[in-house]
């Protein structure tokens, strides 16, 4: 089963003005990768990069995104990144299939 995670803030990132939201693609994420894998299942989380984690490797992760300057929301497959800033369903897909 492959764990889909998605770090993002309530704030959009400043190159991604008129990019949808962090949420908004978490949601659009869900939608698109149960259609396209009907038969899989996938977990899912959304980790706010402002909010504290009580899990020690989101909250490591969340602080990464932050001090490197990574493009929000950051999509992970079973903990690799796939994509980054606007989201391309092809670099997610890519990913996925690596783990299914």
């Amino acid at each position: 089963m492959a764990k889909i995670s998605v770090y993002g803030a309530k704030v959009l990132c400043a190159s991604c003005v008129g990019a949808p939201s962090s949420i908004e693609t978490f949601e659009w994420l869900q939608a698109a990768i149960g259609r396209k894998y009907p038969e899989q299942a996938f977990t899912y989380e959304y980790v706010d990069i402002f909010e504290p984690q009580e899990d020690a490797d989101k909250q490591a992760f969340a602080e990464r995104v932050v001090e490197e300057d990574l493009f929000y929301p950051v999509v992970l497959v079973n903990g690799e990144i796939a994509a980054e800033g606007i989201i391309r369903l092809q670099d997610v897909y890519r990913e996925i299939e690596k783990v299914l």
